[in-house]
């Protein structure tokens, strides 16, 4: 069952590169499109938190006087996303302000290709309307009511329900739970025989180019959407 890190990071402000830190981290994660386990803390960014970005989330220095900076939990958070494809709303925020904290460390960046935006897929379905987090909330009919602050876990745990919507999530996880084999024995023998068509196998190749950019396609719809029935399972190649 594939596995999703939806994320989000509250910060000091909005420029990583000069100065502005990440004073809350939260994870959800979400197995196919069903959430699991849990990542959440408080990070002292090691400098003042302005009063602007208090009014957007709440966290004062009193809050994170106390709590680990970002060095003290950067093991326990790259194991907890692992290798696993990230969900993040308006992606580049919050990759620029991780990559900027594991830069300080001298490890290795987060890469954008592992990276879901859902800012991204909210824009492409819904064109012209607002792509912010409580728009989405409204229109996928996502109970945001208890969000009176921004935060990290809240926006997280919001974010999975609204990527499985977006996605068409639910519907896809109760196709997928179904026994391929008994769903196809079921569907021939409610068929009539005199209405059932058996196709003849296909003797002709496949051109290279042709099976390069259908491999491609397979390839940006399961980073895009999380979920490529052609490239699980038994189909198991991008390949026709």
């Amino acid at each position: 069952m594939k596995r999703f890190v939806v994320l989000d990071t509250e910060t000091t402000g909005l420029n990583p590169t000069g100065g502005d830190r990440i004073v809350e981290i939260g994870c959800v994660e979400l197995l196919h499109t069903r959430k699991g386990e849990q990542y959440h803390c408080l990070l002292n960014p090691e400098r003042d938190i302005p009063a602007e970005a208090v009014r957007i989330h709440g966290i004062t220095n009193e809050k994170v006087a106390n709590a680990p900076r970002f060095a003290d939990i950067v093991d326990r958070f790259l194991g907890f996303i692992g290798e696993d494809t990230l969900v993040i709303h308006n992606a580049a925020f919050d990759i620029g302000f991780l990559n900027a904290e594991l830069q300080r460390l001298h490890r290795q960046p987060l890469e954008m290709t592992r990276v879901i935006d859902t800012m991204v897929l909210a824009r492409r379905k819904y064109p012209g309307l607002s792509a912010s987090l409580d728009a989405l909330c409204r229109r996928l009919k996502v109970d945001n009511s208890h969000r009176v602050l921004h935060g990290a876990l809240l926006d997280a745990d919001l974010l999975a329900d609204v990527y499985v919507e977006l996605v068409g999530g639910n519907q896809l996880s109760l196709d997928l739970d179904a026994d391929p084999a008994a769903q196809s024995a079921q569907e021939q023998s409610d068929t009539p025989a005199a209405a059932r068509v058996l196709w003849p196998v296909r003797t002709w190749p496949v051109p290279e180019t042709e099976q390069s950019i259908h491999a491609a396609f397979l390839n940006r719809l399961q980073r895009e959407s999380g979920a490529c029935i052609w490239l699980s399972g038994a189909a198991g190649s991008a390949t026709p």
